[in-house]
């Protein structure tokens, strides 16, 4: 009698892990949408600091080819759409970073040089792959700027 019972519970459990999987499946599926997401923006973001520093780089050897610096940051992340490369900005500052300006600081203290610097800046616009408002997470935009900047000693001039 006793193992006419346990045959009876088990029958009782034989749907369970179907259900188990009905109310859990949905909640997989939207962790993994959001672990796409968030490495999608994370690769960007990466790519975009690296364009900026390709740009830096460029520009330390060439700083009066601005063309030649955006050139350089778009080549660095062809993947990567809207990407958009400001102004590139050359210039002098003192040794220690303060005073930076188109014309050498004379304001610098004795102890330290100047040194000619290029410094720039690249942004683009991460749009997310889902609709996450759809999910009740308002917190998260459809899409959001992403931005690195990059500045470099030069030869100067």
């Amino acid at each position: 009698m006793g193992q006419r019972i346990r045959l009876l519970l088990l029958r009782g459990e034989q749907g369970a892990s179907l259900v188990e999987l009905a109310l859990l499946l949905p909640l997989f599926i939207l962790l993994m949408f959001g672990a796409v997401d968030v490495g999608r923006a994370f690769y960007y973001s990466i790519e975009i600091a690296g364009a900026a520093h390709a740009a830096a780089m460029y520009g330390s050897q060439n700083p009066e080819d601005t063309t030649g610096m955006q050139t350089a940051a778009q080549d660095d992340a062809p993947n990567v759409p809207n990407l958009s490369v400001g102004t590139p900005t050359y210039g002098c500052e003192c040794a220690d970073g303060s005073s930076y300006g188109s014309t050498c600081p004379s304001s610098c203290p004795s102890s330290l040089n100047t040194v000619w610097r290029v410094k720039v800046t690249v942004t683009a616009t991460y749009t997310t792959l889902f609709p996450w408002h759809w999910v009740g997470m308002g917190s998260i935009p459809p899409s959001f700027s992403l931005s690195s900047s990059a500045s470099m000693r030069s030869a100067g001039s």
